[in-house]
């Protein structure tokens, strides 16, 4: 074999070689290494109902903005309130004085029937105690109607639930507000977190607690991250109340894509979250 031959078998060895080594290196990087493309910020939205029916008064907010947990964000009309609030406080002073009446009687009729049993029947001692005692309980629903009465003058002012941007702000002065019926969303600012969509080939390399790289598509900006955990379970025909992850494609067998929280920390100056934003997730295994 000339020297040419035998040079010529070893670059194509070598070439051999090399591209197994790449496409070795290549599948593990695809199918075993944790990393993924495939990642959201998400954040707790949280919807704003009030309590209380009644016209819309006063609106102390605008789209966008940023408040503060306890901030009142709108104010539903509170004539009514403060009406039936005065109204409670009425009834409590009146049930107050029927309960001062009807224990004098009580305690007048007892010291009578001791001092003189004759003087006056058993059967109206028990009945002066019976009335103290009904003035009682009457006085005590008469205070829990005042302390609902106030609650509701309290719960006309809507207020922030947490610090967060106030989104999706469509309420004019004028509206009915309904019980329970959602009027605008905060996002909860503290609440900022990534889910990332793992194939379950590269679950055995994460673990909770293993550091994790997030850039986001938006600027390109690189935020530190913990893995907090993954979901246990997965949506399958009939288990509606799980996390949706619907294959690529229907026509071949994908390895699942498993939910895995990823909590965020410090964010680089300049950076602003938005729920929804995409990003990639690099999980870095601890070396255990």
């Amino acid at each position: 074999m000339t020297i040419g031959s035998v040079l010529r078998v070893g670059v194509t060895l070598l070439a051999t070689a090399a591209a197994v080594f790449v496409g070795w290196r290549l599948w593990l990087y695809y199918t075993v290494s944790p990393w993924t493309r495939d990642a959201r910020v998400l954040a707790q939205v949280v919807e704003i109902a009030p309590d209380v029916s009644g016209l819309v008064d006063a609106v102390n907010v605008r789209d966008n903005q940023f408040v503060h947990k306890g901030d009142v964000l709108f104010v539903i009309d509170q004539q009514r309130f403060t009406a039936a609030l005065q109204q409670a406080q009425a009834d409590v002073a009146l049930k107050q004085r029927a309960l001062d009446y009807a224990r004098d009687t009580a305690a007048r009729d007892a010291n009578l029937e001791r001092a003189d049993a004759a003087a006056i029947s058993a059967q109206t001692v028990e009945l002066t105690s019976s009335t103290a005692a009904e003035a009682q309980a009457e006085l005590g629903a008469a205070q829990a109607a005042l302390t609902t009465a106030r609650i509701n003058l309290e719960r006309s002012n809507v207020r922030a639930p947490a610090d967060g941007y106030i989104t999706n702000f469509n309420v004019d002065v004028g509206d009915y507000a309904r019980v329970g019926e959602g009027m605008l969303a905060l996002v909860d600012s503290h609440s900022f977190y990534v889910y990332a969509y793992f194939m379950e080939t590269k679950l055995p390399a994460i673990r909770d607690g293993d550091p994790a790289r997030v850039e986001l598509m938006a600027g390109g900006a690189v935020i530190d991250g913990v893995v907090e955990g993954l979901s246990r379970a997965v949506a399958i025909p009939g288990a509606g109340l799980l996390a949706k992850v619907d294959p690529n494609f229907d026509w071949i067998r994908l390895a699942q894509r498993i939910p895995v929280r990823i909590k965020l920390g410090p964010l680089p100056p300049g950076v602003r979250l938005v729920s929804g934003l995409s990003a990639t997730v690099v999980v870095q295994p601890k070396i255990r």
